[in-house]
């Protein structure tokens, strides 16, 4: 009897009848659109869906700082949005190579919002914003790259020659850059 009742209803979506499949957004995906509906991108961000807007987990951010060492410069960052969100936060990546104290050359982000201080009230807007700072006031105190946060606090003008220098697509203790601006 069971199989019977499977059957018909399996008939009934196939037809085009009755109710159809249906697909149930998990709580992070409710959470995220949420999120996105209610963004406030700062002037100088902008938001994309490679995958389309029905891959909404799975977004990118273009910032253009307009102050700063960055300033003229085109950064991308990937988000990857965990079914668990917001309990868990969103896995970002800066798809640019870059010389900054708190990006590493694979795009790692050191944000504090993104590890330790990461809550459930924390939105994906608290996130760019957090990464709008760190391209306008780069912080040589809890760096991923090590040497650019040195130069960064005892020269700061090498530091601005060499942010300069990598976004232009030139290299920097022999790494090369791409260009960016």
């Amino acid at each position: 009897m069971i199989k019977l009742f499977k059957v018909k209803e399996q008939q009934r979506e196939e037809n085009g009848n009755g109710r159809g499949p249906r697909n149930k957004q998990t709580f992070g995906e409710l959470r995220l659109c949420k999120d996105i509906t209610e963004l406030n991108l700062p002037h100088a961000c902008t938001i994309s869906f490679p995958g389309g807007k029905d891959k909404l987990m799975n977004f990118e951010i273009k910032i253009q700082p307009d102050a700063g060492y960055y300033v003229g410069g085109k950064f991308l960052f990937s988000f990857d949005v965990p079914s668990l969100y917001p309990h868990n936060p969103p896995k970002v990546k800066c798809k640019n190579k870059v010389y900054h104290p708190n990006i590493d050359l694979e795009g790692n982000v050191c944000l504090n919002v993104l590890r330790e201080d990461w809550k459930p009230v924390l939105n994906i807007n608290t996130i760019i914003y957090g990464l709008y700072h760190i391209l306008t006031e780069p912080n040589h105190e809890d760096p991923l790259n090590l040497e650019a946060a040195a130069v960064l606090r005892d020269n700061p003008e090498l530091f601005k020659s060499n942010v300069r220098r990598a976004m232009y697509g030139g290299t920097v203790n022999n790494i090369s850059f791409t260009l960016c601006v």
